[in-house]
């Protein structure tokens, strides 16, 4: 079954004066096109589907006094006339930043007893977004590239200095976000190139970690289609974020996500959302079925209204605000533009209990009103007295929410966030056997039969083609094996390197249901989770997940320096075809494959970094 969507907009009359603002009101009407092969009638399937375009009338700030807070809480300004201030950032000697996309720069207000001084411009490149502080060093994202800086006495910024030149391209989501997790890890924020599609960067749409130097990234989480905001749990150490819906569904379709972010896990963008509902519009590339593609998706843990624009996100880790909110999650709400009834334009709370987060609600409101949008919350961080301040990036107001009633305050002071849980994720796989050594590929009770496994490319024991590796082409290379016994059914592959540090193996490939008649896969393979491919009978053949999170095969990568490492590509026969989601790693293809190996054989290849990579 194929599935094939088009929408054809239908522009009406504003529909929605009393905004303030000329409303474009555009109903989308997509229709599916659903070809049955097994009766050979094509079918149609009507899925209509209204949209609306509303863009409330910009007015100046607010007063104060339209602000609604819980009792007990008030709200000042920090600062005004910011231009497109967005995300914050409060450095260890308490200073505030706040970077200026529009702009290009980073902005420095000093802190000066209870309050912050005048700005003053500490960094200045084009697309400036996310910021981060580790010690006296600071760290800040552009479209593509990650600088560091030293924090000098005055709060000032030394020279830059680039460490990631090579971020994916962006398109609708050029807005980066950075943070530092309580691994000393560097975690970057990805956006999708588009509302819905098929990326042509697997980087794109993700969750990146990399090392504090920028030479070593993978991908931690993939499908998030745009988290703009994350942050770590105080109490567990784990990483949620606020992931934007899709548009062009209707008003309440998609939901804002709040997701519990782990490492390789798959989060459903573009074709599942939600509590894991299937995207009308996408089929996945390989003829892959959506209902195989919801197998591998996490659900959201709670979702919020359509389209209200989840920005920055900070969990409240002090000790001002009344006990219960300590622990509690806030995220700012930039505000809607497709939807007929404003949503967002308001800071919200996620109450969490037991390191779950269980309810989202409203906790500042009072930017969108009938006559307009008077302010559009962008950043949000709490500062060294525990004060909750946010920007509106609309215009250029920081505010600052303060508790002085009567409940009883949390008193404690930060918490120092648990590292456990981000090591223990990045530590799973390593330190084990390769696979032909391990328990689950033994043949118990039989004759271990051999496959003999070779490639054009390269003898056993020599070295692979730099055309291979990552430095270059990372294009896989051609593959052969001996047919497998008769019992066998499918072949799976794992691809690892032992030398590698500090995981090891490090992964290159994984691949199963390689149909029992192939013996040979062709150089160059594409690098997704199902090929098609008829004619050279690789019709469903699987590809799963490397060390890097990327799908598909990853090309030798070992750093300057090293002495050769050594790359064993590892081919098993199967008595059986295996029922494995999309998109599996290594671990869980090998407890699949326990009890089925029938043969196995391996071809080792050595590489070693390039004194001239053709790529960084």
């Amino acid at each position: 079954m194929s599935l094939h969507l088009s929408h054809k907009p239908l522009l009406r009359k504003p529909a929605i004066s009393k905004m303030g603002v000329a409303a474009l009101l555009s109903q989308v009407v997509f229709t599916a096109h659903v070809a049955m092969a097994e009766t050979n009638v094509a079918a149609k399937v009507a899925l209509p589907v209204q949209s609306y375009i509303l863009q409330p009338a910009e007015l100046p700030p607010p007063a104060i006094s339209e602000l609604k807070v819980p009792q007990g809480f008030s709200v000042s300004k920090v600062a005004e006339s910011l231009g497109n201030a967005r995300v914050l950032a409060i450095s260890p000697q308490g200073n505030l930043y706040v970077t200026r996309r529009e702009q290009g720069d980073v902005l420095m207000l000093p802190k000066t007893g209870d309050t912050y001084g005048k700005p003053v411009r500490v960094a200045s490149r084009s697309g400036m977004h996310g910021i981060a502080f580790r010690g006296d060093t600071v760290y800040m994202v552009t479209v593509k590239e990650v600088f560091t800086a030293p924090v000098l006495a005055d709060g000032r910024f030394g020279p830059l200095k680039m460490i990631i030149t090579d971020l994916p391209d962006a398109g609708q989501h050029h807005d980066r976000t950075i943070a530092i997790g309580p691994d000393d890890m560097l975690y970057i924020s990805v956006g999708s190139t588009c509302n819905e599609c098929i990326e042509t960067n697997i980087e794109n749409a993700t969750m990146l970690r990399s090392t504090l130097d920028g030479k070593k990234r993978v991908i931690f989480a993939s499908g998030l289609r745009n988290t703009i905001g994350f942050d770590w749990n105080p109490q567990t150490g784990e990483l949620w974020g606020m992931d934007h819906g899709i548009d062009w569904l209707g008003d309440d379709v998609t939901p804002e996500e709040v997701n519990k972010i782990e490492q390789g896990k798959r989060y459903g963008w573009p074709y599942i959302f939600g509590n894991n509902v299937e995207n009308p519009r996408l089929v996945p590339s390989g003829k892959l079925e959506k209902s195989e593609w919801k197998k591998t998706s996490v659900p959201m843990v709670l979702g919020y209204a359509g389209h209200a624009a989840p920005m920055q996100m900070a969990f409240y880790n002090a000790g001002q605000f009344p006990a219960e909110y300590r622990n509690d999650a806030f995220v700012a709400m930039h505000g809607s533009w497709n939807r007929q009834t404003p949503s967002g334009y308001e800071i919200v709370r996620i109450h969490f209990e037991n390191g779950k987060a269980v309810s989202i609600a409203p906790f500042l409101t009072g930017f969108v009103s009938n006559k307009g949008q008077s302010g559009r919350p962008f950043g949000l961080v709490t500062d060294k007295q525990g004060n909750l301040l946010f920007s509106d990036d609309l215009n250029g107001v920081i505010y600052k929410v303060s508790y002085k009633g009567d409940g009883k305050a949390a008193a404690n002071p930060p918490s120092a966030i648990p590292p456990d849980s981000m090591k223990q994720q990045a530590a799973q796989g390593s330190g084990v056997q390769i696979a032909t050594l391990r328990s689950e590929t033994e043949i118990a009770g039989k004759q271990a039969a051999k496959l003999t496994v070779s490639s054009p490319a390269f003898a056993n024991g020599e070295k692979i083609p730099d055309s291979h590796s990552s430095y270059d082409q990372d294009a896989s290379f051609e593959l052969s094996w001996s047919k497998g016994p008769s019992a066998m059914q499918s072949y799976a592959i794992i691809m690892e390197d032992p030398d590698a540090k500090p995981i090891t193996p490090v992964v290159h490939w994984v691949a199963w249901n390689i149909g029992k008649e192939i013996t040979t896969l062709r150089e160059g393979l594409q690098k997704q989770d199902r090929l098609e491919d008829k004619a050279e009978r690789m019709d469903g053949l699987m590809q799963g997940q490397a060390t890097t999170g990327k799908i598909g095969y990853v090309g030798p990568k070992p750093p300057a320096g090293d002495p050769p490492h050594h790359y064993h590509v590892q081919v098993f026969a199967l008595d059986t075809v295996l029922q494995i989601p999309p998109g599996a790693n290594r671990d869980t293809l090998l407890k699949a494959m326990a009890g089925h190996v029938v043969a196995k054989g391996e071809l080792v290849g050595t590489f070693q970094r390039p004194e001239k990579p053709a790529k960084p």
